[in-house]
């Protein structure tokens, strides 16, 4: 197996086994996720800068066995710092993330909050989840349901794919609530939402009542729980990527009926950087206030 030793904002860093294929049915070998991950990193690093991270590993590829990583791995340099109650690794910097991928670190997960602030969260996540057969395209249009009622509140979100089957929405808030506060309305509006179209949308966790259906979870605003980075590669047989989008974007693929218009992988994901800049820049600055439903405070 090929290895390399180079250097990344001064520092020495030993990369290894650069051949070894980490998704076999593209082909895409561990180079490329080091390369991904090294071109992404000016637009990735805003939204992880900050957060603890939890680290999805696939040493042998993503046909091979994965394991989840919230405390940071003992041999880490010490320039990667340990954040948080569990220790976890924080990515400041281009040779955070170059070690990371070098870790066959394929997928980056945040919790909602920073580190400093754990009991705050920045924003209020709905993930769309679709049931079989349901797929992409009901998530459009619970997608566009979602952002008209939040327009209806004074609220903006920006979207964007999971990566895999789904879509994710973020209500950038960046003033003071709990992560009680933002359940408790992403909930709120999920029932809205299956009030208004009970036919495509459910905010019950049992999977009986999820078939053909959209599950909005809003549980993903728990204080532990993480929700993969924006630009973060997937354990897919693909190298996809989660990839901020347009809401223009979620309207032609809902009329076109091509949900294919929404799978990204990591080379179409930085050709659209550089042609769109970073479209889920909003996350990081846009300052919201959550309205309060019964039962939230």
């Amino acid at each position: 197996m090929t290895s390399a030793e180079i250097e990344v904002d001064g520092r020495r860093l030993s990369l290894t086994n650069l051949d070894k294929v980490l998704y076999p049915e593209s082909g895409f070998v561990k180079a490329q996720v080091i390369d991904y991950y090294a071109r992404i990193a000016p637009f990735m690093l805003p939204h992880l800068e900050g957060r603890a991270l939890t680290l999805v590993r696939c040493p042998n590829g993503v046909d091979g066995e994965r394991f989840f990583e919230k405390r940071c791995p003992p041999h880490h340099p010490d320039w990667i710092p340990e954040v948080g109650e569990l220790h976890s690794c924080e990515a400041r910097d281009l040779s955070a993330m170059v070690w990371l991928a070098n870790l066959a670190a394929l997928e980056l997960h945040t919790l909602q909050a920073r580190f400093s602030e754990p009991g705050r969260p920045t924003a209020i996540v709905f993930d769309l989840d679709p049931g079989p057969p349901a797929g992409v395209l009901d998530c459009c249009r619970v997608a566009l349901e979602l952002r008209d009622l939040l327009a209806e509140l004074g609220l903006q979100a920006v979207v964007k794919t999971s990566g895999s089957k789904g879509l994710h929405l973020s209500v950038p808030l960046h003033t003071a609530t709990t992560a009680d506060h933002t359940k408790a309305v992403a909930l709120a509006l999920g029932r809205m939402l299956a009030t208004r179209d009970p036919k495509r949308v459910v905010t019950e966790m049992r999977k009986e009542l999820r078939q053909g259906r959209v599950f909005v979870d809003w549980s993903q605003n728990d204080e532990h729980k993480t929700t993969i980075a924006p630009y973060s590669l997937r354990i897919a047989p693909r190298p996809t990527v989660s990839t901020p989008v347009s809401w223009h974007e979620i309207e032609e693929t809902l009329d076109a009926r091509d949900a294919e218009r929404l799978t990204f992988e990591a080379s179409d994901v930085l050709r659209r950087v550089q042609e769109h800049g970073d479209l889920y820049e909003p996350n990081l600055t846009m300052v919201q206030s959550l309205p309060s439903f019964s039962g939230t405070s």
